[in-house]
């Protein structure tokens, strides 16, 4: 009979059609059968091909950073903004696959986690229908084997002396004992309860660390991408030296998760293609085939293989009833003290039917059928759809780390390149990055000298009070030349020197007047006494 509700995906299929060779490389059949050892062999290898792609990336990449190693730039000038462009783009490309993979893998790590969970809810739903069916059974026949025979043998020490009533006790007995055969015949649902159970804590565990190690390997994979970039922008070596180890664990870790995931959608997609061919293997031991199909595939046009106990378990009710309401109705009035057992039977009776009913609706396979479906679906659907997007968060991280391994040697070279440049250029050189770095991070080192010359100079004037300066009549040219000698500061040239509490020491002023002509000291004191004689000038004209 063909699967009218349950239909496996397309990509159940194409995994199911994989090749399945064992260790011995020889095909096997690709039927699901996990106790199998061929069968386990045959995902085994498939994470081996796994392996081996990882094997060949690293060589790969191995050859690659050789080749960079050894070889060497004739023209490093020529080069330098191709291969820094190309570190770029190449950390852009790695960023935005990162990016991608990231978000795919949180796609899939959600999606299997959807699956699962429906699974375990499913796996609990049919674990408490089968419990309920497990209690109402049990809670039937105790009633029945004891409640009922006290009741039954305390009705016949009343009505010994009344052959009739003893026969009809005696009929009630027989039903009851008809009723227990009924409820004997049926399955005992008690082991598979406990299977179901165990299933479903032991995957509830599974995922959850499952989906933990994604979710921190996801974390992981961002945090090194996002470093390394930083690394890059910071050209800094110890960070992309330590991101070049992070990134090839990170190489290793996604290769790993890729064959562990293709071995286990391969798996279950082995299961999804012919799942009841699998459940009816394993629970042939617990329940007949006719049952386990008839909750397999709940067709109308199946026959219920509970409907004859339960009718006659149903008529052994109705028929114990009538029989309580003939004795309450002829033989209380003769033995009064026969009430109180009769009425006890018949709340018995009540609360036993009651039972039949749950008993009838949790027996019946559109519950259970529907707890397989939503298993089936969530395991075969969501599972597997996002155990491949997980594969594809593999692949696409191997090439994001791949293309960032790639990238972190070259830049690592040009700022080894570029410090080697900084090195080989005099520090005496004012352009030297160096020296202008540290210029600009001590602005007053540039002018020290200047400032104590002409402090000096001042303090000396003070002290030897020399004649009045003669007005230079200078041109700019000659005053830019003399500007020059005096340190190149134009800032301390305008101001006056005197009140700027400098003691002149008298070695500075002997140094001012050994350095110095009579001429440029004239114009320097001219210059400082009125600035304007020699500047209003040049900005009227």
């Amino acid at each position: 009979m063909s699967r009218v509700d349950y239909i496996a995906p397309w990509w159940t299929y194409w995994l199911h059609n994989f090749p399945h060779i064992n260790l011995r490389f020889q095909p096997i059949d690709n039927s699901f059968q996990p106790e199998d050892e061929n069968y386990q062999q045959s995902l085994i290898f498939l994470a081996c091909v796994v392996a081996v792609g990882l094997g060949l990336n690293l060589l790969c990449l191995a050859i690659y950073l050789s080749c960079l190693c050894c070889c060497r730039k004739d023209d490093e000038e020529e080069t330098k903004k191709p291969s820094s462009c190309c570190v770029t783009w190449s950390a852009v490309a790695a960023g935005l696959i990162t990016c991608v993979a990231v978000g795919v893998g949180f796609y899939g790590n959600s999606e299997t986690n959807d699956g699962v969970y429906q699974l375990t809810y499913s796996l609990y739903n049919a674990n408490h229908t089968l419990g309920g069916v497990d209690s109402l059974v049990s809670g039937t026949m105790g009633s029945m084997r004891t409640g009922l025979h006290q009741h039954l043998a305390r009705l016949d020490e009343i009505f010994a002396t009344r052959g009739d009533y003893v026969q009809t006790l005696q009929f009630m007995q027989q039903m009851a004992d008809n009723v227990i055969k009924q409820l004997l015949g049926l399955p005992d649902w008690a082991e598979a309860k406990v299977d179901l159970a165990s299933v479903a804590d032991q995957t509830a565990n599974v995922e959850y660390y499952r989906w933990l190690t994604y979710l921190l390997l996801l974390i992981l994979d961002l945090i090194i991408c996002l470093l390394a970039c930083l690394g890059l922008a910071k050209q800094s070596r110890w960070l992309l030296t330590t991101m070049m180890v992070s990134g090839v664990l990170a190489l290793v870790l996604s290769w790993t998760s890729l064959g562990v995931d293709l071995a286990a959608a391969v798996g279950t997609s082995d299961f999804c293609v012919s799942p009841d061919k699998y459940l009816m293997s394993q629970t042939k031991s617990i329940v007949s085939a006719d049952i386990v199909h008839y909750y397999l595939y709940c067709n109308q046009t199946l026959s219920n293989p509970f409907q004859q106990p339960l009718t006659i378990f149903q008529r052994s009710m109705t028929t114990m009833q009538i029989q309580v309401q003939s004795l309450l109705q002829f033989a209380v009035p003769l033995f009064p003290t026969a009430e109180r057992d009769l009425v006890g039977i018949q709340h018995l009776l009540n609360s036993s039917e009651v039972g039949l009913h749950q008993l009838t609706a949790l027996l019946d396979c559109r519950g259970l059928n529907k707890d397989y479906l939503d298993a089936m679906v969530g395991v075969c659907y969501d599972g597997v759809e996002g155990v491949l997007y997980l594969c594809l968060f593999s692949i696409l991280s191997a090439c994001a780390f791949t293309v960032m391994l790639c990238a972190i040697p070259r830049a690592w070279r040009q700022i080894a390149s570029r410090e080697q440049d900084y090195d080989d250029i005099d520090d005496e050189d004012p352009f030297n990055p160096r020296v202008r770095r540290t210029g600009s991070q001590n602005p007053n080192l540039n002018n020290m000298h200047s400032f104590c010359s002409y402090s000096s100079s001042m303090g000396s004037q003070n002290s030897l009070h020399p004649p009045a300066p003669a007005v230079s009549n200078a041109p700019m040219s000659e005053y830019m030349n003399q500007t020059a000698l005096f340190g190149g500061n134009p800032r301390y040239e305008n101001v006056p020197l005197i009140g700027r509490g400098s003691p002149p020491p008298s070695v500075y002023s002997q140094q001012y007047r050994n350095r110095y002509s009579p001429t440029m000291r004239a114009t320097y004191l001219s210059m400082t006494e009125d600035p304007s004689r020699h500047f209003g000038n040049n900005f009227q004209g």
